[in-house]
């Protein structure tokens, strides 16, 4: 991709230095593969390029929860994401970068179980979501689901699935 820089006052235009941003093809949330071997920079570019509010809903059927439960954990305006649904447009940069962090933490729990090598039957999606409703002792006595609305939230909760994993919190 080639920006060139506006005309300047004498109406001659300066080039710009050529920028290159890898756009991943086809992005789907639940493509566990797709989304956890994405480096960070095509992370932003999806988030950068849109991401469609429908994927909101989806995301909560996924989860097996309700899409107001889940809109409100993510800090997101209910009428504005049906709007948006409903035209088929993008969500914002900032409501697509919960929602790609929300992505990122059901990733990491669904490697977290192929790494243990019991995965038969195991959802990810559905698992998260019950695990983010009950107080956690590494938040003080919070649930996860009250820190999903920041990024500094999401990445608190996935600090401590990490624990998890390594059994400090065993």
């Amino acid at each position: 991709m080639t920006t060139t820089a506006p005309a300047t006052r004498a109406g001659r235009a300066k080039s710009a230095p050529a920028r290159k941003e890898r756009v991943p093809g086809a992005f789907h949330l639940f493509d566990f593969a797709a989304v956890s071997q994405a480096t960070p920079l095509e992370r932003i570019a999806w988030i950068r390029h849109g991401i469609g509010a429908g994927c909101v809903m989806e995301m909560a059927a996924r989860m097996d929860i309700s899409q107001d439960r889940l809109m409100k954990q993510l800090g997101l305006p209910r009428a504005t994401i049906v709007r948006k649904a409903t035209a088929r447009q993008n969500l914002s940069t900032a409501q697509a970068e919960r929602v790609i962090g929300l992505a990122m933490l059901i990733v990491q729990v669904q490697t977290m179980v192929n790494e243990s090598g019991n995965r038969e039957g195991f959802d990810a999606a559905h698992w998260l979501a019950q695990w983010f409703e009950r107080p956690n002792a590494a938040l003080g006595g919070r649930r996860p689901a009250e820190l999903m609305d920041t990024v500094t939230g999401q990445n608190l909760v996935f600090s401590i699935l990490a624990k998890l994993q390594s059994a400090a919190y065993a």
